[in-house]
């Protein structure tokens, strides 16, 4: 559903010139500009502090932002709160609920909440796909961790929201309940939700996500499609396993982004992943006019979280 006078090539989500200031004199954001895209998966990524909660809770109208404007669905967060929340639900990183309610009356309350009539059929069908229908009759207070947390998005999706916001969602979460999470996400994606979530697990933004932000010191650092970042951003590491140990890079193989590794016996080659191995083709052939032979070879792609890593302290790095 696209609201009147907005069309579904614009943004679901628009930040501009956000910035939050507390009293303390704490600037949490510093001039966010941001748009998120309709029915994709966006993953907020960055350190601790970095201001993704306070971001999330401005767009969702829990924090009142200092400066700038949100529009959430084509509507104003703050000049026209309402209509702008009804869109979004919220599943925030603590699990508040209370714990004497049944499954059922809890979800069925926060429907209520958002001013949606009753409607037995749609519960039931949240229920179902988060796998607490057998629930539904429980008190909170007897679920486990994992099962609570799902009891979270439940609420957050009582409403029918098309935004769906998630803090941490697999905080306290066994590895086996991640993976049904994830399914689930992508589940929400199919039927049109978008999916915004912050994490500090590095592997969930690079399993689920479509377009990855990342966050420092109230700063976006960088937005891009998940594959293009990996693409641009990404290194190649090529490790060598020696037969014979090197104390030091001969002189006739020292070039950039190469070193020793393992006490001398692996040689590792860090080269970007978009190079067309000319750097790799010279290496072996100098390693064997030397008469350095190997047992073996890998090469290894690096990771979101290495590209996370590398940006967050080049951010750091210019700021000084």
């Amino acid at each position: 559903m696209v609201m009147p006078g907005a069309t579904s090539a614009d943004p679901i989500v628009r930040v501009a010139g956000l910035r939050k200031t507390y009293a303390s004199g704490l600037r949490a954001l510093a001039g966010i500009d941001l748009d998120v895209q309709r029915g994709e998966i966006f993953a907020l990524l960055g350190p601790n502090g970095a201001g993704k909660t306070t971001l999330i809770n401005v767009i969702c109208g829990i924090v009142t932002p200092s400066a700038g404007t949100v529009l959430a669905d084509g509507h104003d967060i703050v000049r026209d709160y309402r209509a702008a929340r009804s869109a979004i639900g919220l599943v925030p990183q603590e699990l508040t609920t209370s714990a004497f309610e049944t499954v059922w009356d809890t979800v069925t309350f926060s429907r209520g909440l958002f001013g949606k009539a009753p409607d037995a059929g749609h519960v039931e069908a949240v229920l179902r796909r988060l796998s607490l229908w057998d629930k539904r009759r429980a008190r909170i207070m007897t679920l486990s961790g994992g099962m609570k947390r799902r009891v979270m998005i439940a609420k957050a999706l009582s409403h029918e929201p098309r935004i769906l916001f998630l803090d941490e969602p697999s905080a306290g979460v066994d590895v086996e309940l991640r993976r049904d999470m994830w399914a689930m996400v992508r589940g929400l994606k199919e039927s049109g939700v978008t999916i915004i979530l912050t994490t500090h697990y590095i592997e969930e933004a690079e399993e689920m996500a479509d377009r990855v932000g990342i966050i420092d010191k109230g700063e976006i650092v960088v937005v891009e499609d998940k594959a293009t970042l990996m693409r641009r951003l990404g290194k190649r590491r090529l490790v060598l396993h020696l037969q014979q140990r090197l104390d030091a890079v001969p002189d006739a193989l020292a070039s950039p982004g190469l070193g020793l590794a393992a006490d001398g016996t692996e040689l590792v080659y860090t080269y970007d992943s978009h190079a067309d191995g000319a750097g790799v083709a010279q290496l072996l052939r100098r390693l064997g006019e030397l008469g350095l032979d190997c047992s073996d070879l890998h090469t290894e792609q690096s990771s979101l979280e290495d590209i996370f890593v590398d940006l967050v302290h080049d951010s750091q790095r210019g700021s000084r």
